[in-house]
């Protein structure tokens, strides 16, 4: 499957498929770069079991549960592949797999 830019360029996108809990620190650098409304930050406790989705504008402790907050792809498929998210990233903690080993 070959890809090109308005200009003729060769180009892959690279889709965002997963973010690694363990690395995450939910700063939320790639959310705000996403145009997409790719990824969303989630509240998470101490046994690691996620609690549900932020809000923003909320301040939700999740009954006092929430250990800390990491951000997950929760809408992949609206992922265009631009990469914005990786660039800004401070922990490289983000997936992405080129679109040719995707299936649609």
């Amino acid at each position: 499957m070959a890809y090109t830019t308005r200009d003729g360029s060769a180009w892959m996108p690279e889709y965002l498929t997963r973010i690694d809990a363990a690395t995450c620190i939910g700063c939320g650098r790639c959310y705000k770069v996403c145009s997409r409304d790719v990824m969303h930050l989630h509240g998470v406790d101490e046994a690691g079991q996620v609690l549900g989705r932020v809000e923003e504008g909320e301040d939700e402790d999740f009954d006092g549960e929430l250990n800390r907050m990491i951000m997950i792809v929760d809408h992949a498929g609206a992922c265009i592949g631009c990469g914005a998210c990786a660039r800004v990233c401070p922990k490289n903690c983000q997936t992405h797999v080129p679109a040719d080993r995707i299936a649609a």
